[in-house]
């Protein structure tokens, strides 16, 4: 008598989601990524000296001017560490955003997903295999500044543990919806309007001063900022001054990234598959 197997149970999102928008393939596209920069790691790690020069900067620098700032916790805390967080979460940011850059020639001149989607793979494998690569390269951005900042004696609280997670977070929000936002650029200047946001989000989000500091209209202007949120929940893990607010700043970013996830997959199916 013969014995059929049991075919294998397939995953739960196989189970509801329709064939053609995921197959469960988001590795292969990750794993594309990891053999095409294996051939050019300088470029992937050029990521990490940037934040790193900045830290040194406030170390060797300004940091001798202002020598302490009013904490998360209202108490007195140095400038550099103050800064540290806030340069970790831009880390994280910068990492998932330039590799979205890379996502506007995969589509626009390299074809590439219009010859994935010719495979079983769905465009939700697609955006997650993407997004997942970013956190990948975001994640190596995040680990190799806290090492820099935990030698330095930056941290100063054993809750900083959970800023590696919450660095992983900041890069998959930014991730998803800059993934979603490149799929209505149609030219590389188009480019200068996500530089545009950017670089004032990156100025005014608490980087380098208190919320307190700003007028009140432009303080309510700065918590919309998706950084501002990431800076604020790091900024409270690295000196162990956790608040009822940290959820509110967790709760954003994970709304950030479920639309950012949603978004880029709905982009990429209406481009390509219709």
């Amino acid at each position: 008598m013969t014995v059929l197997a049991e075919p294998a149970r397939r995953g739960l999102l196989l189970r509801i989601l329709p064939p053609a928008l995921y197959s469960g393939r988001p590795s292969a596209v990750i794993e594309r990524s990891v053999v095409v920069y294996r051939r050019s790691w300088m470029i992937l790690v050029s990521g990490v000296f940037e934040p790193f020069f900045y830290l040194l900067a406030f170390q060797l620098g300004f940091g001798r001017l202002v020598t302490e700032v009013a904490g998360p916790d209202g108490r007195p805390m140095s400038y550099v560490a103050f800064v540290a967080p806030a340069l970790l979460a831009t880390s994280a940011m910068n990492g998932a955003v330039y590799e979205c850059y890379n996502v506007f020639f995969k589509l626009r001149y390299g074809k590439l997903y219009d010859a994935m989607l010719a495979t079983p793979i769905g465009p939700l494998d697609v955006a997650a295999g993407e997004i997942g690569w970013a956190v990948l390269r975001g994640g190596l951005y995040s680990v190799a500044f806290l090492g820099v900042t935990g030698a330095m004696g930056l941290l100063t609280s054993w809750w900083a543990l959970a800023l590696l997670p919450v660095a992983l977070l900041v890069t998959f929000a930014f991730a998803a919806i800059s993934m979603a936002l490149v799929t209505f650029l149609k030219s590389t200047s188009q480019f200068d309007y996500i530089n545009l946001v950017l670089m004032p989000m990156f100025l005014f989000s608490t980087t380098f001063f208190p919320l307190t500091v700003y007028p009140e209209a432009l303080q309510w202007v700065v918590r919309c900022f998706p950084l501002y949120h990431g800076i604020e929940l790091m900024r409270g893990l690295a000196v162990g001054a956790l608040s009822p607010g940290m959820l509110g700043n967790l709760a954003y970013l994970l709304a950030l990234a479920v639309i950012g996830v949603v978004g880029s997959t709905r982009r990429i199916g209406e481009l390509l598959l219709t």
